[in-house]
């Protein structure tokens, strides 16, 4: 899935093994393609297959302590900065300001029984 290329410009932003106690981590680059690999199918964590990126809980876990530690964002990071300095990237931005409106009764709001007069509208609270 990542070339050699790509995988140079991503494994030394993961963390390393050094002064990690218990179990080391296996073959980082068949993990972080799991999880590349699920993300771009959409598929369930638990149907990925198992014969080219493992067990799918350690894809899972891996996934979870990365996003929890910073990791992922250090590798946005880089490689947009990466991609930026290279030119890549085309940073004109297109804003949408439309506004759709729902009826209140297409809420799921429910409103006080004994107003029935329709004065108050289901965003405000009743004045009494």
């Amino acid at each position: 899935m990542f070339t050699d290329e790509q995988w140079g410009r991503i494994e030394p932003l993961l963390p390393s093994n050094a002064g990690r106690r218990g179990h080391p981590f296996g073959d980082d680059r068949r993990i972080v393609e799991g999880i590349a690999y699920r993300f771009r199918t959409g598929i369930p964590w638990r149907d990925l297959p198992r014969d080219q990126f493992g067990p799918w809980q350690t894809v899972w876990k891996r996934h979870r302590r990365y996003a929890g530690d910073g990791t992922w964002d250090r590798v946005l990071t880089q490689m947009l900065a990466e991609a930026d300095a290279a030119g890549k990237i085309d940073w004109a931005v297109s804003i949408d300001a439309t506004i759709a409106r729902a009826h209140q009764h297409a809420t799921n709001t429910t409103r006080p029984e004994q107003d029935t007069g329709g004065r108050v509208e289901s965003q405000e609270p009743p004045t009494r």
